[in-house]
């Protein structure tokens, strides 16, 4: 945990010897786990059930583009992103991580905020991937 924070110039003190902590960064929570070794970070991407299914639709396009997973967690409804990496990588490794990661949250935050607003947008590049 303390190697990742170091990677990212995380400002706030962890304490030692926790195995999740919660960063805060550019207005988002993000959780921050240590399970043998991997490190795993999830952000919540909304806690708004009605939304899975048109969001599900930008999953599989997504996955294509990068390592962060779009999930469901049935006992809340909400939707969460998680991704993980080899906990004993290197300082440059983590910092990639740690910013594909926050990349890809802030691509999530901008669709639930377009369905909110008029319905899902997408850019010229990107792709609905339906069943």
């Amino acid at each position: 945990m303390h190697r990742l924070a170091e990677a990212i110039g995380y400002p706030d003190t962890i304490p030692s010897g926790v195995a999740t902590f919660t960063l805060r960064v550019d207005g988002m929570e993000i959780l921050a786990e240590e399970r043998g070794d991997r490190l795993l970070l999830r952000y919540n991407v909304t806690d708004i059930e009605n939304l899975f299914g048109r969001l599900a639709e930008f999953s599989a396009g997504r996955m294509l583009k990068e390592d962060a997973k779009l999930s469901a967690e049935p006992s809340s409804g909400g939707l969460f992103l998680w991704q993980s990496v080899d906990s004993r990588a290197n300082a440059h490794d983590l910092l990639r991580f740690f910013e594909t990661f926050t990349a890809s949250c802030d691509w999530w935050r901008e669709r639930v905020e377009s369905i909110h607003e008029e319905g899902p947008q997408l850019g010229p590049d990107e792709m609905v991937m339906r069943p």
